[in-house]
């Protein structure tokens, strides 16, 4: 069988579609991967959302009556998580914390998103000279390693959240920028491009209506997963002191940074925020893999074999069906004499 006619089968098994983005979310929520992801996000957004109520009490609340015979109290009935070295609830810290963390990551993405967008928009559509300029600065910011980078504006603006949210942003524009030129010059000189310039249509009618619908897939599946990367750049520049400038805030980062001391003796201080890193990170990045092979046409035949799940798949699980005693006896009423 050939190649064209295995693509023909695939597409005749699809069916009707109700364009990209409905295909693409169909694929999605048949994607293991992806839903698995989405659950792990799911329960640190309702952390965040609802931690005043299922908190133990106030992030920044201490008790040392608690640490009166030493640090640390391990988990107990009372404090499922333990308690810190200034006998604060970890399990409230962490509830809190996924405020932080999330509202940072959402904040410096977006901060990157937008001007990317802006600068990636010009460079591709416009093209010359300003292509050139906005290029090459965008390479002269890739030169510089994230990390390094981001320390380096925080150390400019001074350590604060509000600068960490600027710093991350800044770091995430030329991947957005460039990412999305390619794709707008990949775009642009499409028939249909081709076909509204040749009736009249305005320039920017042309970015707006026809290029830029075409062109941000990627930048969208770029941008879940610059997410995972901006969890993963705050606990790292809250870990060095570049974090906010309460130390009781409860930032995982800053969590990690302050129990070093108590590492050997008591190392579910730093294992409990890590694990929360982990699986926020873990989340982010299986969504954005799901994205891409639900939005890249090129990835088709490797999810291909989720389009026969039901949406909702992981809820009607059949249990494995026993064969008849005899070795492979054919049931009565098919095939046999009842």
């Amino acid at each position: 069988m050939s190649i064209a006619e295995v693509e023909a089968q695939e597409l005749a098994r699809e069916g009707a579609t109700g364009g990209l983005w409905h295909d693409a979310l169909r694929r999605l929520i048949r994607n293991p991967s992806a839903v698995f992801g989405g659950f792990l996000v799911s329960i640190f957004v309702t952390m965040a959302i609802f931690a005043p109520v299922l908190a133990h009490g106030g992030p920044k609340d201490q008790n040392l009556i608690l640490i009166a015979g030493g640090c640390c109290p391990g988990p107990s009935h009372a404090h499922w998580l333990g308690v810190d070295q200034l006998g604060r609830d970890v399990y409230t810290r962490i509830l809190y914390g996924a405020r932080y963390s999330l509202l940072i990551g959402v904040v410096s993405v977006t901060i990157g998103l937008s001007i990317g967008l802006i600068l990636g928009s010009i460079a591709g559509y416009v093209g010359g000279v300003a292509d050139s300029v906005i290029m090459r600065a965008m390479d002269i910011m890739l030169a510089i390693p994230g990390l390094l980078f981001a320390i380096g504006i925080v150390a400019a603006l001074g350590p604060g959240l509000y600068q960490i949210m600027i710093a991350v942003g800044v770091v995430n524009i030329p991947i957005f920028a460039r990412l999305l030129r390619g794709s707008i010059l990949a775009q642009r000189e499409n028939d249909f491009v081709l076909a509204a310039r040749s009736v009249g249509v305005p320039r920017r009618a042309i970015l707006f209506s026809h290029i830029l619908p075409n062109s941000i897939s990627p930048v969208i599946v770029q941008g879940t997963l610059a997410m995972a990367t901006a969890i993963i750049d705050v606990a790292g520049l809250g870990f060095l002191g570049l974090g906010p400038q309460d130390p009781a805030t409860p930032e995982w980062g800053t969590m990690l940074s302050d129990v070093n001391d108590y590492l050997q003796t008591a190392p579910w201080l730093a294992i409990v925020p890590g694990v929360a890193i982990v699986l926020s990170v873990l989340g982010f990045n299986l969504i954005g893999d799901g994205l891409r092979e639900a939005l890249d046409p090129k990835l088709r035949g490797r999810t291909g074999r989720f389009r026969e799940r039901s949406p909702f798949w992981f809820l009607s699980l059949r249990r494995p069906r026993r064969e008849a005693a005899g070795g492979g006896a054919n049931p009565a009423g098919k095939g046999g004499v009842v």
